[in-house]
């Protein structure tokens, strides 16, 4: 279904509106309307692992009497002031479910965008399912797509959409992260499939720590039980985000363009082996910048953590590492994970930020025991362990701890160093 607009313009006296009327074009069904010609096209989804289209979805596409291509929602605007939208809407739809299965297809999803009207219509999935009968195509080819910020809070809606997916279509909701998203909706509508909002994309593209948080949406979105596609998809980039963030599905002109025919599939295998080779090339480059950024805290602590087991206090020990000018503090701890002592500053480097959180600033006898950094070192003694870019909690900054751990004459003790990490610096 489309959305609407309304027209200013009056219909001449006399007048008599044109009717929507099924009609051809050789073996493409399409829907006639006074001049407008309209048909369908489909862009196809594809799925990452499966190195193909797995679905296509479908939109309209408008042609005046002189074969230009013009806004299909003019044509509804005009629809729906003479009172044939409903008629038209539901034609349209049924041109899709024809061109769709005349493609030679392979099980793919035929994804369809639902006006949230036509959702709270109670004959709406009767109706769709006699179409789909009629073409022999079962439910379970249909996925669809509801808007995230349809049907508002109503338990009608939620009820409406669990109908649907008993009748077995396939669910997507629409539009994740945009305006007042929040998991709760996810938690309510039990999608099949959550399709990540543009913004989202668009705001990672420009802030790297809007980026690095997108894998961990995705996570969270697949533990909670859903596919996850991400859409829009115009630049190599984009693509390359995508694909780091683990979503299942891509979707958008980098892959292909809505068209009347499928896409073929030895395109799709080059497309996507070339995009998994870029991937791999710049996380090769990421890995060894953080190296080289990293290197000297290496050096350092591992050189520290010798001092300590020769007796050395954590003050002299750690003395190479404070001058370090990313260095935001060290700290000690003993074989359980506790804190021995408070954490040992770079002198005279003290932050606004830090005073601002300065309750939890001092953290002798505090436990690390869950911490990876932690963890990590006491099960590969004399190894340095070098945690992902977290939020601090001594200064709700994001760092990196680099740690290690070695037997003293006190026993095994971790030494720990977190590394300020700004949101320009290579990711681990």
């Amino acid at each position: 279904m489309i959305d609407t607009m309304s027209m200013v313009e009056l219909d001449p006296p006399g007048f008599q509106p044109p009717r929507p009327v099924a009609g051809e074009e050789g073996s493409r069904r399409t829907v006639r309307y006074g001049g407008y010609t309209v048909f369908s096209v489909f862009q196809p989804v594809f799925s990452v692992s499966h190195r193909r289209a797995i679905g296509y979805h479908a939109s309209l596409r408008v042609h005046d009497e002189n074969a230009m291509q013009v806004p299909s929602h003019e044509v509804f605007s005009q629809a729906a002031r003479r009172g044939d939208l409903l008629e038209l809407g539901r034609l349209a739809e049924s041109l899709h479910l024809g061109n769709f299965n005349a493609f030679d297809s392979h099980d793919e999803w035929l994804f369809l965008s639902l006006h949230p009207a036509a959702l709270m219509d109670l004959s709406y999935g009767d109706a769709l399912l006699a179409g789909l009968k009629s073409l022999g195509l079962p439910p379970q080819r249909v996925v669809l797509e509801v808007s995230e910020q349809a049907g508002g809070e109503t338990t009608r809606f939620a009820e409406i959409i669990d109908a649907l997916r008993k009748s077995g279509f396939l669910i997507a909701l629409d539009g994740f992260g945009a305006k007042h998203s929040n998991i709760d909706r996810v938690w309510t509508l039990r999608p099949d499939i959550v399709t990540l909002d543009r913004g989202i994309l668009a705001q990672a593209t420009e802030h790297s720590h809007i980026e690095r948080v997108l894998p961990g949406i995705v996570s969270l979105l697949h533990e909670s039980g859903q596919l996850v596609l991400m859409g829009n998809l115009t630049t190599e980039n984009d693509a390359l985000i995508a694909l780091e963030c683990n979503v299942d599905f891509v979707q958008g002109t980098f892959f292909a363009s809505p068209s009347v025919e499928p896409v073929k599939p030895q395109a799709t295998v080059d497309l996507m082996d070339n995009l998994s080779a870029s991937l791999r090339k710049r996380v090769a480059g990421r890995e060894v910048a953080q190296a080289e950024r990293l290197a000297p805290f290496v050096a350092a602590l591992e050189h520290a953590s010798a001092q300590l087991a020769d007796g050395a206090s954590i003050d002299d020990a750690a003395a190479p590492l404070l001058a370090l000018r990313e260095t935001a503090r060290c700290f000690l701890l003993d074989g359980s994970g506790r804190q021995i002592g408070d954490n040992v500053l770079p002198p005279g480097r003290a932050s606004q930020r830090a005073k601002r959180f300065r309750p939890l600033l001092h953290s002798e006898g505090a436990s690390w025991e869950r911490r990876p950094y932690f963890i990590q070192a006491v099960r590969t003694p004399g190894h340095v362990q070098l945690t992902p870019p977290y939020l601090s909690i001594n200064e709700a900054h994001l760092c990196v701890t680099a740690s290690i751990a070695s037997q003293t004459t006190h026993g095994m003790q971790v030494l720990c160093v977190d590394i300020n990490w700004d949101g320009t610096a290579p990711r681990p």
